[in-house]
C-alpha cells in the first residue's frame, strides 16, 4: 500500500473512531456518519486504483 493510500486509510480508522466518540458522548449526528462513509468510500477507491 503507498504511502498516500496509508495516510487516507489511517485517516478513514481515525475519523470512525472521532465519530463514534462524538455520537456516544454528544450524540448521533448524520451529517458526520454520511462524510464519514464517503470518506471510506473515498479510501477503498485509491486503494483500488493503486493496485492496479
Amino acid at each position: 500500500m503507498p504511502g498516500s493510500a496509508r495516510a487516507m486509510a489511517a485517516l478513514t480508522v481515525g475519523g470512525l473512531v472521532l465519530v463514534t466518540a462524538y455520537s456516544v458522548t454528544i450524540g448521533s449526528d448524520g451529517w458526520l456518519w454520511f462524510v464519514w462513509v464517503v470518506l471510506g468510500v473515498a479510501t477503498i477507491g485509491a486503494m483500488v486504483a493503486r493496485g492496479n
